[in-house]
């Protein structure tokens, strides 16, 4: 398992960090199966407390000439964490494409003590899996 860079992008005091990996034991590229998990890092290094309420995810795959899909819902994981200022949530996911390539990106959906709310950005990360060239061309 090989890992992939880190993206990170910082919005209102939350810096989202990801990072992809390629699950080659876990894949069947001739049959267009593609698994990935994702590592994100959620820290708050605003000065406020923060409460990731929801998310919304766009997953583009390569396969044909390019399909889109939207995935919402509540919290991550089936959780809804509160972040301190100071304070990290990580958590891992997975994600299925059937091409060798695509890419994920999005927002989480935040609210703070005062009942404010903002979306902090999660980055767009490519999905990339290696030593597939010769399946595809």
């Amino acid at each position: 398992m090989r890992g992939m860079p880190f993206f990170y992008k910082e919005t209102f005091g939350i810096r989202i960090t990801v990072r992809p990996v390629y699950l080659r034991e876990q894949s069947h590229p001739t049959r267009g199966y593609f698994l990935f998990a994702y590592f994100v890092r959620i820290e708050n290094v605003g000065p406020m407390a923060a409460r990731l309420v929801w998310r919304r995810w766009l997953i583009h795959d390569d396969v044909n000439d390019g399909e889109d899909s939207i995935v919402e819902g509540d919290g991550v994981v089936g959780q809804q964490p509160l972040i301190l200022s100071g304070n990290v949530h990580e958590y891992q996911s997975s994600c299925q494409l059937r091409s060798p390539r695509g890419y994920m990106e999005g927002h989480y959906r935040f609210v703070r003590p005062d009942g404010s709310t903002f979306d902090a950005q999660i980055p767009r990360f490519t999905l990339h899996a290696d030593d597939v060239s010769g399946l595809y061309s």
